[in-house]
């Protein structure tokens, strides 16, 4: 049952890891009248107190190693008490304060069940060697799918069932439901022996090539952290598909989600290197295709979502367990360098969201509002271009990874 529970806990966090991502920008500035510009500046914020937070709390983990059990509570518990807060807030002179202080909670929060979570993957896998954790992370992964799903399509689904702003209040009520019950109900996965490994270095991570792959994870997350930001405006507001992002998302998640056991297996015989250089061009792809979309085209954008999804759960998969494996087979403590790893993908979204949101502003774009064309250009180009430039770049970084590598 250690598997199942490890997909339920992974299930908890990414519930809470979409609203972050991807419905905060939108509720911000439709629900609270917050500027993109502003949004996209508090997010920087949050992300520069996690560039501190993040390493201390992967140290913590591995400094009380003991306390697994009280970690994973307190991550729940601050997502409980968190995102009802969060989407209670309303328009006012101090909205600015009150979200900078909430998301510090849930932040927090989130970081410290991902940074223990991934961090105890060699405690949590049935054995500290590459193919069972290349089998935990297919279980982990698959459940982060699943709560992924599951808050895509909420708030749609709430407020078609009568829930007052936009579904928003009720969403948060039901993200710290799913918190209380995730941590009631994993709580055996945390009273194993924990697995300790050395003190960590730089140049302990550098022979074990993790910082290589810590640089491939943060311009990787780059063109997901973009399009992420910009999906519901990109939808509702430059293809003109109102209320079609939620089923849309549980698309583009579903098709990740049902590739996570094909790219597994492929990686078991391929490796992850060759895998991933399979992978990767199919997000290219998709990114290009939306460029040229025209309003109203639901199917075509369908078609992208399966592809672009596809190549997600490939990198949610493979990525993350060649880091545990590099780390184990070094014999480092992998808690505090999941902490730079979980700041490192973090980082990649807030600078997406301060590069773009402020471009969109500047160009006059207004979400839920009659735009101009060159506003919704803007918002082509940002959404689909700069994506696929970025992708290019992680795939050359892929490239010049050791072509002989251990199959996982």
């Amino acid at each position: 049952m250690v598997y199942p529970r490890v997909s339920l806990y992974a299930l908890m966090l990414a519930a809470a890891g979409i609203p972050l991502y991807i419905h905060l920008p939108r509720f911000a500035s439709v629900e609270l009248g917050i500027a993109l510009g502003t949004i996209g500046t508090v997010l920087l914020v949050i992300r520069l107190i996690d560039l501190v937070q993040d390493p201390l709390i992967g140290w913590a983990i591995d400094r009380w190693s003991g306390g697994q059990s009280l970690f994973a509570l307190a991550a729940a518990t601050g997502l409980a008490i968190g995102f009802p807060l969060l989407f209670m807030l309303r328009p006012g002179p101090h909205v600015v304060a009150e979200l900078v202080a909430v998301l510090i909670l849930l932040f927090s929060a989130y970081s410290l069940g991902t940074i223990l979570l991934y961090g105890r993957s060699a405690t949590l896998a049935a054995r500290p060697d590459p193919h069972a954790l290349m089998t935990l992370a297919a279980y982990r992964e698959g459940g982060m799918l699943g709560g992924v799903v599951i808050a895509a399509i909420a708030p749609s689904l709430l407020f078609g069932m009568g829930a007052s702003g936009q579904g928003y209040p009720a969403f948060g009520v039901l993200l710290g439901a799913i918190a209380i019950i995730g941590a009631v109900l994993t709580r055996p996965i945390w009273r194993r022996k924990p697995v300790i490994g050395e003190g960590l270095s730089l140049s302990g991570m550098a022979r074990a090539g993790a910082l290589r792959l810590l640089a491939i994870a943060l311009v990787n997350s780059l063109p997901v952290a973009v399009t992420s930001t910009l999906f519901l405006f990109f939808v509702e507001d430059r293809l003109d598909l109102p209320g079609k992002a939620g089923p849309l998302l549980v698309l583009f998640f579903l098709s990740a989600g049902l590739c996570v056991p094909v790219w597994t297996r492929a990686s078991h015989r391929l490796g992850p290197r060759k895998t991933l250089l399979i992978a990767m061009p199919l997000a290219i792809m998709g990114f290009v295709g939306a460029a040229f979309l025209a309003p109203g085209n639901l199917f075509g954008f369908a078609l992208i979502c399966i592809a672009s999804g596809a190549a997600l759960g490939a990198d949610m998969v493979i990525l993350p367990a060649m880091f545990s494996v590099a780390l184990t087979a070094a014999g480092l403590n992998a808690s505090t360098a999941f902490g730079i790893w979980s700041f490192a993908g973090k980082l990649g979204l807030a600078l997406a969201a301060f590069a773009v949101l402020p471009l969109l502003g500047q160009s006059g774009f207004v979400p839920g509002q009659p735009n101009s064309p060159e506003a919704l250009a803007t918002l082509n180009i940002a959404y689909a271009a700069v994506p696929c430039i970025l992708k290019l770049f992680a795939i050359g970084m892929v490239l010049a990874l050791p072509s002989r590598e251990q199959r996982l």
